[in-house]
């Protein structure tokens, strides 16, 4: 049996029942996942020293890492899209944004919504990304402006995740 969910003291990971999580995902402690969130092949949530949240309609795509610290729990909004081998480390996600494949977003740090964060990207501890811009590069630093059409892709990703999750879902 692969299982997925474990405990860590008393807490147990909160998942909703339209959530999806595929082969190899583990959740460890205090994580609460929401309404049609899929966790994508052998991704670890572990939320020991502190809490893990996940909104609504977010996806966490293949070989992601999701951790805390004592002080920084992870807060990840509604209709997310992690890419694939993302870290994430006691940050906070607003709604509707993106982490491109092999990011690292670390403690502390805000990514507002309607932003992008390009693939291997790295945000240092605190650092903010404002609303409606693209960050880039180790550190990640402020490229641009996102145009209307990129906006409207963060959340058409999210949609079509939802959709790809349902699919597998009726297929298995």
């Amino acid at each position: 049996m692969d299982e997925k969910i474990y405990g860590f003291k008393e807490f147990l990971p909160q998942v909703h029942s339209t959530a999806c999580l595929f082969p190899g995902v583990r959740v460890i402690g205090r994580v609460e996942i929401g309404e049609d969130v899929s966790i994508w092949y052998n991704s670890v949530l572990r939320g020991d020293v502190n809490f893990i949240k996940i909104g609504e309609k977010t996806n966490i795509q293949d070989l992601s890492v999701l951790h805390v610290t004592r002080n920084n729990p992870l807060i990840i909004g509604k209709s997310v899209t992690i890419g694939h081998a993302v870290k994430l480390h006691g940050c906070t996600l607003e709604d509707l944004c993106l982490v491109g494949i092999g990011s690292v977003v670390l403690d502390g740090a805000l990514i507002s919504q309607n932003s992008i964060v390009a693939a291997g990207a790295v945000v240092t501890p605190g650092f903010v990304v404002p609303s409606g811009t693209l960050v880039a590069g180790v550190p990640a630093k402020v490229v641009r402006s996102l145009k209307e059409k990129e906006i409207e892709g963060i959340s058409l990703s999210a949609r079509n995740y939802c959709l790809y999750a349902r699919q597998s879902m009726t297929e298995e």
